[in-house]
């Protein structure tokens, strides 16, 4: 049976959206969870939101005759993708850039130090509201940011920080957790 109502767009929770900690940092098991103190929120994400990706590679077995008779699961790459634009936030630019490289303050100054560094491996939560004051969230117990997009000063756009983090398996297995629960308290 098709229902109107379970059609939703996703909007960022008020107060943040994205949070994120150092890997082993205790994780949130449902959409209503506190989050631990040690979960920096990242601020403003530009209007194009959050994007998923799901790579899969796949090699297809054929009998004689070109029938298809198996489909082999060769890989799956679990991606998130969106953009920062809270670019004088210590902890956004920290992220993006290493605790390690980045220093000070708006008041006394911030000091980025931009190198080949290794970037450590984070944990990252996502709260969403959904239609009819629905929560979602999601839990991201491991990722690394492969890719940081052209960074572009102009006059007409916001400045931002387009991020690309690839998820790797927790103990279990999943890189990414979903958790959907009605009756979130109204704030988007």
């Amino acid at each position: 049976m098709t229902t109107a109502a379970n059609v939703s767009a996703g909007k960022p929770k008020v107060g943040g959206a994205i949070y994120t900690a150092p890997v082993g940092t205790p994780l949130p098991t449902s959409a209503f969870e506190e989050l631990n103190a040690a979960f920096k929120g990242l601020g403003y994400v530009s209007e194009d939101g959050l994007v998923n990706s799901t790579d899969m590679e796949s090699e297809k077995i054929k009998a004689w005759g070109g029938a298809t008779v198996l489909v082999i699961q060769k890989s799956k790459d679990d991606k998130f993708k969106y953009t920062l634009i809270e670019v004088k936030n210590v902890d956004v630019l920290g992220y993006v850039y290493g605790e390690a490289n980045v220093s000070g303050s708006l008041e006394t100054g911030i000091v980025i130090k931009v190198n080949n560094g290794d970037v450590p491996e984070r944990s990252i939560v996502i709260d969403m509201i959904l239609r009819d004051n629905t929560a979602k969230r999601i839990v991201i117990p491991s990722c690394k940011i492969s890719e940081v997009g052209d960074i572009n000063y102009t006059d007409e756009d916001a400045i931002g920080y387009e991020t690309t983090v690839d998820c790797t398996p927790d103990t279990e297995g999943n890189t990414h957790y979903e958790y959907i629960q009605k009756n979130a308290t109204p704030s988007a």
